[in-house]
């Protein structure tokens, strides 16, 4: 019988760019108070601080982004346009600040509303800034190789919204599952959408 494998911390501590691609199609568990959420990961971005611009770290070490400097598996929350919450998964070496921003999911369980994009992901997992700094290795809010994966189709895009940072906006640093109808973004930038380097697989840890 197959068993679900939660990501351990030597998971998280790859580069962003690795860990970014590997969580397509992972599952993303919010267990609080009794309830249980469990969403299927569709579509990711990496960071690649200090020297990314687009990051959030290449403005330096600040109280907002501290965590991003600690030891990987740690969950950076941040509040946008003083209504979303996005949820960032913290890679790489301490020291190092990388993260994965979590963009979409697909409703697993216990999730009765959209989560294509990264604010709406946060509504509907019931993330919000209590997370910040949140270990991923816990028993709230961790991540998850499913029982029986399927089947994905990653493509690669840049990232979106990050057209200030230059040439770093250009980066494919975008992951996706063409196969999801979950995906967000601009319709060019979305699965069904031609173009983009792809690869079908099941995810494995």
């Amino acid at each position: 019988m197959a068993t679900v494998a939660k990501l351990r911390r030597g998971f998280y501590g790859q580069p962003a760019l690795k860990v970014a691609r590997a969580l397509i199609g992972m599952h993303l568990v919010h267990e609080e108070a009794g309830t249980r959420r469990v969403g299927r990961i569709v579509e990711t971005e990496a960071y690649m601080g200090p020297e990314d611009r687009a990051a959030h770290s290449s403005r330096g070490r600040t109280t907002r982004t501290e965590v991003m400097f600690g030891p990987p598996g740690y969950a950076y929350v941040y509040f946008i346009y003083g209504f979303w919450h996005c949820l960032n998964v913290v890679t790489a070496a301490a020291g190092t600040p990388h993260a994965v921003l979590l963009r979409a999911v697909e409703p697993v369980s216990g999730i009765h509303e959209r989560a294509c994009g990264p604010g709406l992901l946060c509504r509907a997992m019931g993330i919000d800034k209590r997370f910040n700094g949140c270990d991923l290795c816990g028993c709230t809010l961790w991540l998850e190789q499913p029982a029986v994966p399927q089947r994905a189709q990653i493509r690669t895009s840049v990232r979106i919204g990050v057209g200030y940072a230059g040439e770093w906006a250009r980066r494919p640093w975008r992951f996706y599952d063409a196969l999801s109808p979950a995906v967000s973004g601009p319709a060019h930038l979305r699965g069904a959408a031609r173009g983009g380097r792809s690869r079908t697989r099941t995810p494995s840890v």
